[in-house]
């Protein structure tokens, strides 16, 4: 018999599985917790530091950076992950992250003729990346001498249009590096950012890590299906469809019906909830949940869809939601020891609810150490400001 399912329990189980209906125990590992997202995304460092925090009791942002920095093994690493942005990742899972990255079929390159690097000048400039970087920290011009010196002058050439300005050609591999296990991100010398090597490891063969992948994400955010794990992977959708095509008839996913859809879950994950999730979160820029739930007409219902996404791009504001969807925007500024929060919703709340939000601003000034600020209006930030 055919497996329904409804928007109303798909999301609680997502919620549930993300730490956000009931954040996870004090002392939970940081680790874990950015498992249960598969990655939190890192462009912003303090951004994943909210993401983290509002999905764990009394994690700050400084334990997120111990997991990062001062362990002597790490359990999180910054570096390049899903869609060739930056990321935390949980340590353990590099094998299947970086076998799985590597799988993903790359489209033609961006770049003209004379500026892009064939396949075998990568390989040479990912593998002089990692020499480089074991057992130190440098900055990016540290690097790219480095680099240089393994590879040859042609790395060095300034050819890679970024900025307004010009970038020395092995850059334009950079994303590679990290999503290869060569690369992640050291902890900051003064204003620098610095690059290091994550501990050494074992990637899982390609096959098994990709379809790993997809049940992990199945797992996350389903019911999903290939064009929508595509997005979220940056990958190809016909690479994708015969991704899955190929896991169904393994019977590593089944297909059920969401919202009168066909979708796909992990082979034999069919349990979902039967009551709802209530209740408000403020959610930060490029937030997993945000950026990987599907449909996002039904995460973002109504004028949420455009107050929220930014051309339809979900990540680029801050959301604050109510029962699971997306019911408003959010900013939020660092001054001193303090963080002005600002919060616009999109309609009415209940008194129960303006206690939740109240809540819920207090404990984003835990994460970031700050005394917060709540003030009720407009938002007059622009998107990723």
């Amino acid at each position: 018999m055919t497996v329904r399912i409804t928007w109303d329990r798909a999301s609680a189980r997502r919620l549930r599985r993300q730490f956000l209906a009931t954040p996870a125990e004090a002392g939970t590992p940081v680790a874990d917790v950015v498992g249960a997202m598969l990655a939190a995304h890192a462009q912003v460092l303090s951004a994943a530091e909210v993401s983290v925090g509002v999905r764990t009791a009394g994690t700050t942002r400084a334990d997120v950076r111990a997991a990062l920095w001062d362990d002597r093994v790490p359990s999180l690493v910054k570096t390049h992950g899903p869609r060739g942005t930056v990321h935390l990742l949980a340590t353990h899972e590099l094998p299947l992250w970086c076998a799985a990255l590597a799988a993903v079929p790359s489209g033609a390159s961006p770049f003209p003729a004379g500026v892009r690097v064939t396949e075998e000048q990568a390989g040479q400039i990912v593998t002089a990346i990692g020499e480089a970087l074991d057992g130190v920290c440098l900055t990016i011009d540290e690097l790219g001498e480095e680099v240089v010196a393994r590879t040859g002058p042609w790395a060095g050439d300034l050819v890679m249009p970024a900025f307004q300005d010009l970038w020395p050609r092995w850059r334009q591999v950079l994303h590679r590096a990290g999503q290869q296990g060569a690369l992640c991100f050291g902890p900051n010398r003064g204003r620098k950012v610095t690059y290091t090597r994550p501990p050494h490891f074992d990637p899982l063969p390609a096959k098994e890590a990709v379809r790993e992948l997809v049940r992990r994400y199945l797992r996350a955010y389903g019911p999903s299906t290939p064009a929508y794990f595509a997005k979220w992977l940056a990958a190809p959708g016909g690479w994708a469809t015969g991704l899955f095509r190929e896991l169904a008839a393994e019977g590593g996913i089944e297909e059920v019906v969401f919202e009168g859809a066909p979708a796909w879950v992990a082979a034999g994950d069919v349990d979902f909830p039967e009551e709802p999730v209530r209740g408000v979160r403020l959610l930060p820029y490029f937030d997993a949940y945000g950026i990987a739930v599907q449909p996002r007409e039904l995460l973002f219902p109504g004028d949420a869809y455009r107050r929220a996404l930014a051309g339809g791009q979900a990540g680029n504001y801050p959301v604050l939601l109510v029962d699971g969807v997306v019911a408003g925007v959010w900013h939020q500024r660092r001054q001193g020891r303090r963080t002005a929060v600002t919060v616009e919703p999109l309609g009415r709340f209940t008194a129960r609810q303006g206690r939740e939000l109240g809540e819920q601003v207090e404990r984003v000034g835990e994460v970031l150490e700050a005394r917060p600020e709540l003030t009720i209006g407009k938002v007059a930030a622009g998107p990723h400001a």
